[in-house]
């Protein structure tokens, strides 16, 4: 995650935990941030394993191919 916004996010949480020490922040708002945070959570999660399931196939193929390389081309394997 960016530094930048890493930062502004501690910041506002900061805030808000000096707040909730008030009582000063409504519950629902709370459970409303809440939901929106698990909910792009999720789609993160998805869209990370979707590209590891895609980075997955390419190295499979890769050593399909180096292996193909190495028994199909002795004088090749030298580098």
């Amino acid at each position: 995650m960016n530094h930048f916004m890493k930062s502004i996010i501690d910041w506002m949480l900061e805030k808000e935990e000096g707040m909730a020490k008030n009582c000063a922040i409504p519950m629902k708002e709370i459970e409303s941030q809440i939901t929106k945070v698990k909910e792009e959570k999720i789609k993160i999660e998805e869209k990370y394993n979707d590209a590891i399931t895609e980075l997955d196939d390419v190295l499979n193929r890769l050593e399909k191919i180096k292996n193909t390389e190495i028994l199909r081309c002795p004088n090749n394997n030298n580098g």
